[in-house]
């Protein structure tokens, strides 16, 4: 696989993409030529996006200087894996664009939408089937993260997870990386931090207050085994 060029290059960029390419390739994962960007690219997350959100990207994209780059080359992926990656594409359920829930109020919804989908949180934070598959019963209940190091469960469950935690301390987490117990995040979630160090504070509150809702999973022995699937 490799990393692709972003920039509006028309040979070796997105130059020649429509807008319904570019919607297609972020929401779903297919390319214009029809191929999909398995398993890296984390089209099941962005694709809860909302319309006008797609067309801000839109806007960024067609924006920047074009370069001739054929993009970095990565690493091959392994037909066993593809197969895999495609058969819980499969199965995951893609809701489509974000619709807020009425019977919360607009900073929740805010959090909720930052979480599912743009942070993609669930990506490292929910443990997945051996597919790849989110359990949907331990939505935030710790999981993996890229560096194949454990994500720790940040549901508000007091067992295992931050439910001692204030709304401040999770804003805390999110603005700089320090901790309640006067430590600082590492690993990849010291690179997430860099990022949601760049939200609004509006933002970085309205997710500590989604993840104080969330359904509260206690950290077991069993929710370390890998799970079946």
């Amino acid at each position: 696989m490799s990393t692709p060029n972003l920039t509006p290059d028309r040979t070796t960029g997105l130059g020649d993409w429509t807008p319904a390419d570019l919607v297609r390739a972020v929401r779903w994962g297919i390319a214009p030529d029809d191929s999909h960007y398995l398993p890296v690219f984390p089209f099941p997350f962005y694709n809860r996006l909302t319309e006008p959100d797609l067309a801000d990207l839109a806007a960024f994209l067609a924006n920047l200087p074009a370069v001739s780059h054929p993009g970095i080359p990565g690493s091959s992926l392994a037909l066993l894996e593809r197969a895999r990656s495609q058969i819980a594409v499969s199965v995951m359920p893609l809701p489509g664009p974000w619709r807020p829930d009425p019977a919360h109020d607009s900073a929740w919804n805010r959090g909720a939408y930052l979480v599912a989908g743009i942070g993609r949180c669930g990506e490292c934070h929910t443990p997945m089937t051996r597919l790849g598959v989110p359990l949907a019963d331990a939505f935030l209940a710790g999981g993996t993260g890229p560096d194949g190091k454990g994500a720790p469960n940040i549901t508000p469950a007091t067992s295992g997870g931050i439910g001692k935690w204030s709304e401040d301390d999770i804003v805390g987490v999110l603005t700089d990386g320090h901790t309640p117990d006067f430590d600082f995040v590492g690993g990849a979630m010291a690179d997430i931090v860099k990022n949601t160090a760049r939200l609004s504070e509006a933002d970085r509150r309205a997710i500590a207050v989604y993840l104080r809702t969330v359904p509260p999973v206690a950290t077991t022995p069993e929710r370390k085994k890998p799970p079946n699937g």
